[in-house]
């Protein structure tokens, strides 16, 4: 097979970047965690801080054997695939190799393509600029949704109403956003106590 056929089956990714950190943000804030970021990208949200990653085609393409033995590197076995948009691509290959080697696996996404892979927790960050695919609503674990607009309360509501009652509700402000929505989103919270607020701490870590 060529390039173009191992990446539309999952078995060869664009890969922007790979790293060993700390989770900033939801569920899972504080753990280490190995990110992969794939390359590629079609929603376009405005506020975006890694619009790099849009175009796949600026990206190395690596096989998923090499992504499991670059990540088992590091002691952490919390692997979070994120992007860009990473549900453009099938990641069952992906995830069941990383769970196969004893990952715990992670996915941060728009929810804008149609679901793959294999999950231990799903973070679905739905976007105004492309509308999320109907497959995610039950496959979600946690809904984060950021805050740059006074509209994107209601915009939260909209889709809390789509997920599974044991989904959890996260309100996180956009960073340079923080100053003015941040109390908002506290009040907010304090009287719709089934939102929990989440914050981009690995900024104020100054870490990846």
């Amino acid at each position: 097979m060529d390039t173009k056929e191992l990446v539309e089956k999952g078995l060869e990714l664009p890969l922007m970047e790979a790293f060993y950190t700390i989770q900033g943000e939801g569920r899972f804030t504080g753990y280490p965690a190995y990110f992969i970021r794939l390359g590629g990208c079609d929603v376009g949200c405005v506020w975006c801080d890694v619009k790099e990653s849009w175009d796949s085609g600026k990206w190395p393409v690596f096989s998923i054997e090499q992504l499991v033995e670059d990540a088992l590197a590091f002691p952490g076995r919390l692997a979070v695939i994120t992007g860009g948009e990473p549900l453009m691509y099938d990641l069952g290959p992906l995830t069941a190799l990383l769970k196969a080697n004893g990952f715990t696996t992670n996915i941060e996404t728009s929810g804008a393509h149609p679901f793959s892979g294999d999950f231990d927790w799903v973070c679905f960050s739905p976007k105004k600029f492309k509308k999320p695919h109907t497959s995610i609503y039950k496959e979600a674990d946690e809904l984060k949704v950021v805050v740059f607009h006074q509209s994107d309360f209601a915009f939260a509501e909209e889709h809390a109403a789509l997920v599974n009652s044991s989904c959890e509700l996260r309100l996180q402000p956009e960073w340079s956003k923080a100053d003015k929505f941040t109390p908002i989103i506290i009040d907010f919270a304090k009287n719709r106590p089934k939102w929990k607020i989440s914050l981009q701490t690995h900024k104020f870590m100054d870490i990846p």
